[in-house]
């Protein structure tokens, strides 16, 4: 059963990480806020400015000023993305938690088939990509990152990086996140995963970039990506310091939607 089979619709926080994504936050927000108040009448909008350069704050406050379910957390200097992600978190006071990134490389529109999807068993939706646009080498350094943390973490989900999800914000009640870089995707999902999270998996479009670029794809960040990611395999699985406030979890429901069965 879907959220909509409940009694009372659920309350939903959307939040986009944006660091210098002054060309694309504001269409986004805007989708956000359409979407939203198709699902549910309890919602909000949330713009998480890590630190940008160009003028991604003034597009967020000024959207602020027009639409009342929208507001925005600055932070005076660039935290990294999961810095930016945690501060989303952290702001969020509805009962479900959706977010993607600031660069329009997802749709908001899709946070629909996300809620749609949400039984109550699952504690969050995780997109996957239907096919990655992005340029030749970031779609092999991307696999080759994609299969190398799904063996050494044992991951269940079937894109790790995907970052389209709807989760419930009760699921913080027991899971902590650490991370200020890339690399807490991969610490949420091995955490909710340990925790015993269930989870819904549903296919979503992914589009290439328009404006900017990636903050990830050079040899410096990607060499530091692969410290991080070491260091958070010693901690989450050789020494299984799992970052969760319960001592008993239930084994993980895994359900994934087929590509074929979306709309």
């Amino acid at each position: 059963m879907s959220v909509h089979g409940a009694s009372r619709r659920p309350g939903l926080s959307i939040f986009f990480p944006a660091y210098n994504d002054a060309g694309t936050i504001a269409s986004l927000v805007i989708q956000a806020v359409q979407v939203a108040s198709r699902l549910t009448d309890d919602y909000e909008v949330i713009v998480v400015n890590d630190g940008s350069s160009d003028s991604t704050a003034q597009v967020a406050d000024e959207l602020a000023r027009t639409y009342p379910a929208v507001r925005v957390v600055h932070h005076p200097r660039n935290r990294g993305y999961g810095g930016a992600l945690r501060t989303g978190f952290a702001s969020a006071t509805k009962d479900l938690v959706a977010y993607t990134d600031g660069d329009a490389q997802y749709d908001p529109n899709e946070f629909e088939l996300l809620w749609n999807r949400l039984t109550p068993e699952a504690d969050f939706v995780n997109g996957y990509k239907i096919s990655r646009a992005d340029p030749l080498h970031r779609i092999i350094i991307g696999r080759l990152y994609h299969h190398t943390v799904k063996f050494l973490f044992n991951l269940k989900v079937r894109d790790v990086d995907c970052d389209f999800r709807l989760i419930r914000r009760s699921v913080f009640d027991r899971v902590s996140l650490e991370r200020n870089t890339g690399v807490i995707c991969l610490e949420m999902m091995r955490k909710f995963q340990d925790a015993g999270c269930g989870v819904v998996e549903v296919p979503v479009h992914h589009y290439h970039r328009l404006h900017g670029r990636s903050q990830f794809f050079n040899f410096r960040r990607v060499f530091w990506t692969g410290v991080d990611v070491l260091k958070l395999w010693f901690q989450l699985v050789v020494f299984r310091r799992r970052g969760t406030t319960r001592a008993t979890v239930r084994h993980p429901a895994v359900n994934t939607v087929p590509p074929d069965s979306q709309p």
